[in-house]
């Protein structure tokens, strides 16, 4: 346990440090940029990057820039989601959200600029093969947009106020939270120059991951406190949204949770020690409070 524990620090202070060494001026683009970027988070997707690299046989701090890239696009769309056009939310970690600081339009524009800098760093030459990176340039934009990230957050605001089923919570999930996840796991497997079949098996693992991840934040939204999560508890039920509570209540919920990291740790059983830490990240996962 100590030595996976190890393992995510280690992963964890390669981002940080990649993070913290981006150059920003004095503009209030760039501050508000750098504002959401710098303030904390649980470094999910760039840390399943680096992990799946090194599965994979691969060096983990050759591809920092694209991990960290990852959670750049996953930061403007924190900033975009608080925005009172969407979730309206204002606090976002425990501090104000971007747009009660530099103001909606600023927010707007913060949010724009990190996805096109994610994008620049995507690119950055000596990452990986060129073959490689254009490969993942194509699936990190595929995840992010329309059949993704941007899509599952339209579909999510198209539920409000409506009855939905369980598959069409899961497809909303999916593409949501699950895609970036999943180039996450991808984006590292692929750079190294994993098999085939090593992606097919990280890919499946991710899927289950995403969504209990996304069934974790359901559960959260209902049991967790506001201090302890950093942003307001309760806002799907005042949206009108369904979720794996409202449709199965807590403990169905906590089942269907159950289920999705037994199904991720299933996959991972023939790695064996090689895939230790990603087997604990998802045990993470399921008991995680914030």
């Amino acid at each position: 346990m100590n030595r996976v524990f190890e393992g995510f620090q280690r992963y964890l202070s390669m981002v940080e440090n990649f993070l913290g060494q981006l150059p920003w001026d004095q503009s209030v683009l760039n501050q508000s940029m750098r504002y959401s970027l710098v303030g904390g988070g649980k470094r999910i997707r760039p840390v399943l990057a680096l992990a799946a690299a090194e599965v994979a046989g691969g060096e983990p701090e050759r591809i920092l820039p694209a991990a960290a890239a990852l959670e750049i696009i996953h930061t403007y769309s924190l900033i975009h989601d608080d925005l009172p056009a969407m979730d309206d939310d204002d606090f976002r970690r425990g501090k104000p959200s971007n747009h009660k600081v530099f103001g909606e339009a600023n927010a707007i524009l913060a949010g724009d600029a990190l996805l096109t800098y994610a994008f620049e760093l995507l690119a950055d030459p000596g990452i990986a093969l060129p073959e490689r990176q254009l490969r993942v340039i194509r699936e990190v934009a595929a995840a992010a947009g329309k059949d993704g990230m941007a899509g599952g957050q339209a579909d999510d605001l198209a539920g409000e106020g409506k009855t939905l089923s369980l598959d069409e919570i899961e497809r909303i999930y999916s593409g949501k939270t699950g895609a970036l996840l999943t180039a996450a796991v991808r984006l590292g497997a692929i750079l190294a120059g994993a098999e085939e079949r090593q992606i097919d098996d990280l890919t499946a693992y991710a899927k289950c991951l995403g969504l209990a991840f996304q069934i974790k934040d359901d559960i959260l939204d209902v049991t967790g406190d506001s201090e302890t999560l950093g942003k307001p508890t309760g806002s799907d039920v005042r949206s009108g949204k369904s979720n794996y509570v409202t449709v199965l209540g807590l403990e169905g919920a906590e089942e269907q949770l159950r289920v999705q990291i037994l199904q991720a740790l299933a996959v991972l059983e023939p790695y064996g020690e090689q895939a230790a830490f990603l087997c604990e990240l998802a045990r993470f996962i399921e008991r995680r409070e914030h």
